[in-house]
C-alpha cells in the first residue's frame, strides 16, 4: 500500500510557506475590523457549542497573542457559568506543555510572561488536565486539519490526552481548501468563526 502523505521535508516546507500566508492574511483581516466590533467578535460561545460544556470537567483556553482569534470574552463567559478554565503552561522552553488553572480571567494581572513570552498562570497555580481544549490556529480545513504554529506543544500534549474534545478558533479568512498533513498532527473536532461552525471528523 503506497503512503497518501507526502514526504516529511516537502509537508514542512509547504507548512512554513502556509504559516507566512496565512498570518498575513489574519493580520490584515484584524487590522480592517473597526475597534467598535472587534469587542463583539467571539465574545461567547454559540449555543450548539456552549451546549458541548455541560460536567465539571476543566476548560483549557489559549490567551490570544497578536492576530488570534480572541479567547477571552469565552473565558469570562466560562467562569461567569461556574466552569473551572485552565491556561498553557511551561516550566521552561524545552519542557512540555501543561495546563494550569485562570481563576479569574477578568484580571490578567493574574498572569506573567512565561518561557515562551506569552501570558500564563502562576507556578502556583492548579494543575489541570482539560476536558475539552480551546486550541489556536494559523489556518484550518472545513473537515477539521489544523496548521498550528509549528512547535507541536498541542498535538504532543493531544497525544498524550486523546479523550480530550478539541476545538479551534479562527478567522474565516484563515480557512484553507487543504493543508499538509503529517502523521503527528491531530485533526480538531470543530473550528468556530465569527460566522460558522465546522465540524470535524477527528
Amino acid at each position: 500500500m503506497v503512503d497518501p502523505s507526502p514526504p516529511a521535508d516537502h509537508a514542512a516546507s509547504e507548512k512554513t510557506r502556509l504559516r507566512a500566508h496565512y498570518r498575513k492574511a489574519r493580520r490584515e483581516h484584524l487590522e480592517q475590523l473597526p475597534q467598535g466590533l472587534r469587542a463583539l467578535v467571539l465574545n461567547r460561545p454559540p449555543a450548539p457549542v456552549a451546549a458541548l460544556f455541560a460536567g465539571d470537567a476543566p476548560i483549557g483556553l489559549y490567551h490570544p497573542v497578536g492576530a488570534e482569534a480572541p479567547t477571552l470574552g469565552w473565558a469570562r463567559w466560562l467562569v461567569e457559568q461556574g466552569h473551572t478554565i485552565a491556561l498553557p503552561w511551561f516550566a521552561a522552553r524545552d519542557d512540555a506543555m501543561r495546563f494550569r488553572r485562570w481563576s479569574n480571567p477578568f484580571d490578567e494581572d493574574e498572569l506573567a510572561p512565561g518561557p515562551w513570552k506569552f501570558p500564563q498562570p502562576s507556578a502556583e497555580a492548579e494543575d489541570l488536565v482539560p476536558g475539552t481544549v480551546i486550541v489556536p490556529l494559523v489556518a484550518f480545513t472545513a473537515d477539521g486539519h489544523r496548521l498550528g504554529q509549528g512547535a507541536g506543544h498541542y498535538d504532543r500534549w493531544l497525544a498524550q490526552h486523546p479523550q480530550t474534545r478539541t476545538i479551534g478558533l479562527a478567522w474565516d479568512c484563515q480557512l484553507a481548501d487543504t493543508l499538509p498533513w503529517e502523521g503527528h498532527d491531530r485533526m480538531l473536532d470543530m473550528i468556530v468563526t465569527p460566522t460558522r461552525i465546522y465540524e470535524g471528523q477527528s
